[in-house]
């Protein structure tokens, strides 16, 4: 097990770089909201944070989709902060990456996983007419 472990470690210490760089370098456009409605945007951002890890080509994938609807959510690495990923596996029931975890007014949070299903639910809640 600590070979394959070893051999994945390798991987991503070499791929990570890589993929850090096409990521800045394929980074979208981010939508144009009049000001009083980013605003608006902003605050609702504030009850959002985005459990991921840096080189996560998952993670990459959710974090390109905020930045093309222009939002400011919080990210929070839960592969070297391990207040993070204790939170994570405390709220969310595993240490899977991403996860946005979903905060409501009275305080109650939503853990969700999967890019697909996160950018689904930005895009629907943020999506620009």
């Amino acid at each position: 097990m600590s070979l394959v472990r070893s051999f994945f470690k390798t991987v991503r210490v070499l791929l990570g770089p890589v993929l850090l760089g096409w990521e800045r370098l394929s980074r979208p456009r981010g939508v144009v909201r009049e000001p009083a409605q980013q605003q608006l945007v902003n605050m609702q951002c504030r009850s959002l944070a985005l459990y991921q890890y840096r080189t996560c080509p998952f993670c990459m994938k959710v974090r390109q989709n905020m930045r093309r609807l222009s939002l400011d959510i919080e990210l929070r690495d839960a592969q070297h902060d391990a207040t993070h990923r204790a939170a994570l596996v405390a709220g969310g029931g595993k240490a899977k990456v991403p996860c946005l975890k979903i905060t409501d007014a009275s305080g109650k949070s939503q853990w969700l996983y999967d890019s697909d299903a996160i950018n689904a639910y930005l895009d629907s809640r943020f999506k620009v007419a």
